[in-house]
């Protein structure tokens, strides 16, 4: 069954830093493009950043460049996301998502960030 798993959220005060892992299992890691999404209270669930297969390629959303970073590591099923300088707005529970283009996708059940100002 394929699963995604996430942690690192939690409680930061502004302008500091998590780091947010997702780890998978049943299912090709190293095959799917992976994202990272946010969704606030009342808001829509937005993209924040993806990451290509073999990660040299990574987008990120306007409201989180040069503060996010993506990365991903193939033999550990794991893809991360560092959240740097952060800001209230950043509040949301942040998730993950694997994309096998044209067969599958699958959601991991999202971790907390809140952020206090």
């Amino acid at each position: 069954q394929a699963q995604l798993v996430e942690s690192g959220g939690g409680l930061v005060q502004a302008g500091g830093s998590l780091r947010l892992s997702c780890t998978a299992s049943g299912l090709a890691f190293s095959s799917c493009i992976m994202n990272w999404y946010r969704q606030a209270p009342g808001k829509e669930r937005e993209l924040v950043a993806s990451i290509s297969i073999d990660g040299r390629g990574t987008n990120y959303a306007d409201s989180v460049k040069g503060r996010f970073t993506i990365s991903r590591d193939n033999a550990k099923n794991t893809v991360y996301l560092q959240l740097d300088s952060l800001k209230p707005e950043d509040t949301a529970v942040y998730y993950c998502k694997a994309v096998r283009p044209l067969q599958y996708d699958v959601w991991g059940q999202g971790t907390q960030v809140t952020v206090s100002s």
